[in-house]
């Protein structure tokens, strides 16, 4: 059995222009961001024979699904990506602060992230546990970076074997085999 994981296709939304934004401005563009649109571009399936896919419900998923796969498509919330956290102040930072903000709070401040990481790993095993009790031959999963990087770790938990990537590219295709 092969499992792939390919990550959405880049998004149509450019970063602040203005160095130092707030919070508000933050939250705003996140969720921009969810509703934008993709750049289509061209996804090497490896010559395998894909017997499902499931992609996450969000729109850019979906739609780099559609694009890449041409049969039935099965959406489920479980693939979403992980909800950055909501912060509660008037500081304007550099988006990069924002960003090394957002990656420490998973370690530093867990509880103000929408969804610990325990959460994360959880929903990832649940998603592997149910394309697993289906057994649909080889499955390929459309997702987001921080999903896929922790359903890589889960597969390899489970005896896969796999390609190492920190953040994943935006529309490779990233094989695992037990």
């Amino acid at each position: 059995m092969k499992v792939g994981l390919v990550r959405h296709y880049k998004v149509k939304k450019e970063y602040p222009s203005q160095f130092l934004i707030s919070a508000k401005e933050l939250d705003q563009w996140f969720a921009e961001y969810d509703e934008s649109d993709i750049e289509l571009g061209q996804t090497d399936l490896g010559g395998i024979e894909w017997n499902r896919c499931y992609a996450s419900d969000m729109p850019r998923a979906a739609r780099t699904a559609e694009h890449i796969f041409d049969g039935t498509i099965t959406q489920w919330k479980t693939l979403r990506e992980v909800s950055p956290p909501s912060f509660r102040t008037k500081v304007r930072l550099p988006l990069m602060m924002w960003a090394v903000l957002i990656k420490t709070a998973w370690f530093m401040a867990p509880r103000s992230m929408p969804e610990s990481l325990g959460h994360v790993r959880k929903r990832a095993d649940a998603v592997l546990d149910e394309i697993f009790r289906q057994g649909d031959g080889n499955v390929l999963i459309v997702s987001h970076a921080a999903l896929m990087m922790t359903m890589r770790k889960a597969l390899l938990a489970r005896g896969f074997r796999g390609p190492k990537y920190d953040t994943p590219e935006n529309g490779k295709l990233y094989v695992f085999e037990n």
